[in-house]
């Protein structure tokens, strides 16, 4: 197979897994998807192995079988060939390849039916999962401080999270510390906190990089509706309608804001 071809698989992968971010990376420049486009693949498959089965001793199979991959693409040799793990060395470091060795540990805790031990594991979770995301695409693109891209990802995670809250209660999961409206509303002020922290930082990162920041496009708005909604998230009441995601994913493709 040749590179276009794997990132054709790549595309499928991330069309089907998260379609929210491959109209994010549609809209970015030809040239920055053909570097988006195998590290979010990535996390498709990494994000998902742990739901496919019901034994956890498989589930953390799947999980070493990338890390693994990730160590041969941190050591520099020889990597396995494979649709995403052969693009992915073409377009991340050796450290990009260590941020995304620990998005991969964080992603353990959906193997099991355990709550978060407390805050400080609940906010790591997200800042390695979606946080370490984030830095590694933007970092791929072009310069980008880390806690910018840390946390414009953190804040992404975070209302994805939310939204995710109704579908992970339904398969016995614990997915917050404390679901009352008022301490669910806290959650997601902050991170509207590390949104805007980020935003004022916007000088730092070179337009390259900001393409990868069209992911969080949709994050302001469903933070701000669970900060003044809660109920919202017990619900499964947060997102935008189809007309307003895409023209306000278009306005940021546009004029490079995040």
């Amino acid at each position: 197979m040749s590179v276009s071809d794997d990132l054709m698989s790549c595309a499928g992968i991330v069309q089907k897994g998260d379609p929210d971010r491959f109209a994010a990376v549609l809209a970015a420049r030809p040239a920055a998807r053909d570097v988006l486009l195998p590290i979010y693949a990535f996390n498709v498959e990494v994000a998902r192995a742990p739901w496919v089965t019901q034994e956890s001793m498989i589930a953390e199979m799947r999980l070493q079988w990338w890390r693994d991959a990730l160590e041969e693409i941190r050591a520099g040799g020889l990597v396995r060939r494979h649709d995403v793990v052969t693009p992915l060395a073409l377009v991340i470091d050796a450290d990009g390849a260590t941020v995304l060795d620990r998005l991969i540990v964080a992603r353990r805790w959906d193997v099991y039916r355990d709550p978060f031990e407390d805050a400080a594991h609940f906010e790591s979770y997200l800042a390695d999962t979606g946080g370490g995301l984030m830095q590694v695409a933007a970092q791929a693109l072009g310069s980008c401080p880390a806690e910018v891209a840390q946390d414009v990802g953190y804040a992404l995670a975070l209302a994805n999270w939310l939204r995710a809250i109704p579908a992970l209660e339904a398969e016995k999961r614990v997915p917050l510390l404390d679901g009352r409206p008022e301490a669910v509303a806290t959650l997601a002020q902050d991170g509207l906190v590390r949104l805007a922290r980020a935003q004022v930082r916007r000088g730092e990162v070179s337009k390259p990089a900001r393409q990868a920041f069209l992911a969080a496009w949709e994050a302001g708005a469903i933070l701000t509706q669970a900060a003044r909604e809660p109920e919202r998230v017990a619900n499964g009441a947060l997102g935008q309608s189809e007309f307003a995601k895409r023209v306000g994913l278009m306005w940021r493709a546009a004029s490079g804001r995040y």
